[in-house]
């Protein structure tokens, strides 16, 4: 910022009056900039623009889920959603990547083939974006997880850049920031030397390699040995508890002796299981455990000392899961367009 706002002829303390105008009370336009000098903001308006992303469509969960649509200059799109809770937190989930290219069989954004790379400020501004809207109405926002479109570890570079941006300019604390990736092994191990106190997360869903390489391509490569290996290296490292993410999908990776597999894999790793009931999917056929047996997992887990909970699906009614606006979004459209 400073960089660009001294190449315009002005000095550095005008860098730190737009940022503020941009990141705490959330200005849209330079026009409301108003201790900026008229001229310094019409040549804002000239050479810069807020934010890059064009909202295609939105939808609104009877929960209060906002999932947005954005189309990118090129005609691909991502998305985002913000998710609020009863307990005060407004969390943002955020797309890294258009499309993806890990393939994951359950995941309609792994179906969907990959695009391109997101840059860090396309990374940043969904999130400040509910940001902005959030303090409109006296509310903050407090946790960001990058589970959005896209494999974030693929995205490296753009993603450490963006995590480090969040914390910086929207004053998101690194404790309350959540990667996630599906098992980039070497991308893990170099997580674990940046020094961020922020949650890593790995989509697990499977227990053995021949489970695990059916569901995640990626594991082929970088199978599970190595996995839990660089998995205990960066918790090591960093002292930090990892979340492994678990689709439940019923009769498939539910049962109890698939729950005490995953027990002996995880024990004494400092970490927490989030146990997610799938969400179908077009271009899969698995259907999403029920809650007892849910419960059953949970309870097999913790007889390993491993930790674990349920969790709460959020925008159900508008298939809000990681990868399913656009079929939504596509299904609206034909019905709005049928005779």
């Amino acid at each position: 910022m400073r960089t660009f706002v001294m190449g315009l002829g002005e000095k550095p303390f005008r860098a730190d009056q737009v940022r503020r105008w941009l990141y705490e009370r959330g200005a849209t336009s330079f026009g409301e900039m108003s201790d900026l000098p008229a001229s310094f903001r019409a040549r804002l308006a000239e050479v810069a623009t807020i934010g890059t992303l064009v909202v295609d469509d939105e939808i609104a969960s009877r929960d209060g889920t906002i999932k947005r649509l954005y189309r990118l200059p090129e005609g691909q799109a991502i998305e985002s959603v913000l998710m609020p809770y009863d307990d005060g937190r407004r969390t943002a989930c955020i797309s890294s990547q258009a499309g993806c290219a890990m393939g994951c069989v359950f995941c309609a954004t792994g179906q969907m083939g990959f695009a391109r790379h997101l840059s860090a400020d396309e990374i940043v501004e969904q999130a400040t974006r509910f940001s902005r809207e959030l303090q409109a109405r006296g509310e903050r926002l407090s946790n960001v997880v990058l589970m959005g479109m896209g494999e974030p570890f693929h995205n490296y570079d753009a993603v450490l850049v963006a995590i480090r941006r969040l914390m910086s300019d929207l004053g998101i604390g690194a404790r309350h920031i959540t990667v996630s990736t599906v098992g980039l092994v070497p991308k893990i191990l170099d997580f674990a030397k940046e020094g961020l106190q922020v949650t890593l997360a790995i989509s697990l869903h499977a227990a053995t390699d021949e489970a695990r390489d059916r569901l995640l391509p990626v594991n082929r490569r970088y199978p599970l040995a190595a996995l839990m290996s660089a998995c205990r290296t960066y918790a090591d490292a960093t002292r930090r508890r990892i979340t492994f993410e678990w689709a439940l999908i019923a009769g498939r990776n539910d049962d109890v002796r698939t729950a005490e597999t995953l027990g002996r894999l995880l024990s004494g790793l400092p970490c927490h299981v989030n146990l997610i009931p799938l969400n179908p999917t077009r271009g899969y056929d698995g259907a999403p455990t029920a809650l007892p047996q849910a419960d059953q997992f949970v309870a097999t887990l913790a007889r390993f000392g491993v930790p674990a909970t349920v969790r709460v699906r959020r925008g159900i009614d508008i298939d809000a899961g990681c990868g399913q606006l656009q079929s939504v979004v596509e299904k609206r459209r034909a019905a709005a367009s049928a005779p």
